[in-house]
């Protein structure tokens, strides 16, 4: 049972640490510069830009290592080990589910949902909607705006996913929730 509930607030620190470090160390003016604004800001910036894996892989590696040795110093080495574990893995996966947010067609409803939730941020409101895995802690923190209409998505960081190459238009499977804006006029 304690491997189970190391697991659960390994998750939940990760959860709640990916909201705190995206609103306060990416977006909050008085935080800045820092070593997560930097990639975050060229990331909101390029869109597709991601801060290199060696960079999050030697995160990883160095967190797991600090949380192991102070798991094992206040608990024991097992539990240390379950939730660094779960803690990591929630990592890796904040770090596909956001990438794959930007580079790939949603597979299901929430991956949609989360697409919405995570691009009105970029595109519509940028101090609203910090999670990237689950709204649960903007709901808790009072930063969630469900987006209305149409995201205005400007082209120049419009993804492969939402543009029809042979139109340079919105797909027609997206175009009820988004919108290209300040495309170059066709000659």
């Amino acid at each position: 049972m304690r491997f189970l509930l190391a697991a659960v607030a390994g998750v939940l620190t990760w959860s709640w640490l990916e909201y705190m470090l995206h609103r306060f160390l990416g977006h909050d003016r008085r935080t800045m510069p820092n070593f997560f604004s930097v990639e975050h800001t060229r990331h909101h910036s390029e869109g597709n830009y991601f801060a290199p894996t060696w960079k999050k892989g030697l995160l990883a590696v160095a967190i797991s290592v600090v949380m192991l040795g102070v798991g094992h110093w206040l608990v024991s080495a097992d539990v240390a080990i379950s939730y660094t574990v779960a803690f990591v893995t929630m990592y890796m996966t904040y770090e596909l589910v956001h990438r794959r947010t930007h580079t790939h067609e949603a597979p299901h409803r929430y991956a949609a949902f989360l697409r919405r939730h995570h691009f009105h941020h970029h595109f519509g409101n940028t101090k609203s909607n910090h999670g990237v895995t689950s709204p649960v802690w903007d709901l808790v923190f009072g930063t969630f705006e469900k987006p209305a209409g149409q995201i205005r998505v400007p082209y120049k960081l419009a993804m492969l996913w939402l543009i029809d190459p042979a139109t340079d238009d919105v797909r027609t499977q997206h175009s009820n929730g988004y919108q290209v804006v300040g495309r170059p006029k066709r000659s």
